[in-house]
């Protein structure tokens, strides 16, 4: 595949495209792959790069095994302290996973690590999740006091109902791939050795499709069950800004560092 840096000038993020595919890396290795002000910064410059000529295929990973998306970036997050910032930083975030639930071609999670809290937001933004047999994905928020922002508490309602949603909302639950599978927040599950293979085969039937055919299925598709609801942005991310700039979630973001140093 041809590597185009699209960062101006960071590593965060990574596009290699060929034969009507684009992959999207995440390549944040000293982080998890978490997402921080940078890394969307990379992603809104991929996502204009890509919109100029669109692929039949789109592809969102992590780099490496041990984490798909770790969340966001709480060492760089953390100085966001009042609601206004709040509001702008899920917005933000939130409309970027947006223009990847409405990217005009079908758009494969592949998910090649861990996927938790924002990272699992990321992951429901795709159109089908591709996943190796040994990850983990869970909606964590709620275990530092706050909750899903970035649209991903609704895409997940959509995808496994509404009880279920807020069952795994609600407790941060987190989930192993066969029972992701199960429920119907992962579509295809594969063993480590073949997860690579498994995902590149998906992306490239769905970039073989004759031109202009994976986007009218999927607008067909998306205009009977939408994967995105602007309609309720505003609402969602008020909710999230009152539990960010909130003692308990404070409090638990620095019992989690606190533990994270001691490991």
């Amino acid at each position: 595949m041809i590597s185009a840096i699209v960062t101006e000038g960071n590593e965060e993020l990574r596009v290699d495209t060929a034969d009507g595919l684009a992959v999207l890396t995440i390549d944040r290795p000293q982080a998890r792959n978490a997402i921080g002000l940078r890394t969307m910064d990379a992603l809104e410059h991929a996502l204009d790069r890509l919109a100029e000529a669109p692929p039949r295929a789109l592809v969102v990973r992590g780099a490496g095994e041990g984490a798909f998306v770790s969340g966001g970036d709480l060492k760089e997050l953390s100085r966001i302290r009042d609601e206004d910032a709040a509001i702008a930083m899920a917005t933000r975030m939130r409309g970027l996973l947006d223009r990847v639930a409405t990217f005009p071609a079908p758009v494969i999670a592949a998910v090649n690590g861990h996927a938790l809290g924002g990272g699992a937001e990321v992951a429901v933004a795709a159109d089908v999740r591709v996943a190796a047999a040994d990850i983990r994905i869970g909606f964590t928020q709620v275990r530092l006091g706050i909750m899903p922002a970035w649209g991903g508490a609704e895409r997940l309602a959509e995808l496994v109902g509404r009880s279920r949603a807020l069952l795994l909302v609600g407790t941060g639950r987190v989930l192993d791939a066969p029972e992701a599978e199960r429920i119907g927040l992962l579509e295809i599950v594969a063993p480590r050795e073949s997860f690579e293979e498994t995902w590149r085969a998906l992306a490239a039937e769905f970039a073989a499709l004759p031109a202009g055919s994976g986007r009218a299925i999927k607008e067909v598709i998306s205009a009977a069950r939408p994967n995105d609801h602007p309609a309720l942005e505003g609402a969602a991310v008020r909710r999230f800004a009152k539990l960010w700039v909130a003692e308990d979630h404070w409090r638990a973001a620095d019992a989690l560092a606190a533990a994270r140093s001691r490991s």
